[in-house]
């Protein structure tokens, strides 16, 4: 997918913010910008709701981990639990626990 973004000489400092954290972090200004994108969209969520936002879980079966943790496993965390029911792929549970931990960092 391609977006095209418009701005102004008023947004020009912002730019050059997000060109110079791409060439501290070795990323492309689009990669820059859509990982502000997400920490802003995504930084009070919890883990199940970050997996649905992903497309890695559906709210149903969100709602059988969430279940499954409050009948039988209460000390386990909802990420173990939704790999050992294979509701998600471990890839994507360490992708919303790296959106979940930026957020937590700050």
């Amino acid at each position: 997918m391609q977006t095209t973004i418009y701005y102004s000489e008023v947004d020009a400092y912002l730019m050059e913010q997000v060109d110079a954290k791409g060439r501290r972090e070795r990323r492309s200004r689009s990669a820059v910008l859509l990982s502000i994108l997400e920490e802003y969209f995504e930084r009070e969520k919890r883990l199940g709701e970050i997996l649905v936002d992903l497309g890695a879980l559906s709210h149903g079966d969100l709602a059988k981990g969430l279940d499954l943790q409050k009948r039988k496993f209460a000390q386990k965390l909802l990420g173990d639990i939704l790999l050992e029911q294979e509701l998600v792929e471990k890839e994507a549970v360490d992708r919303a626990l790296i959106i979940q931990g930026r957020h937590r960092e700050t």
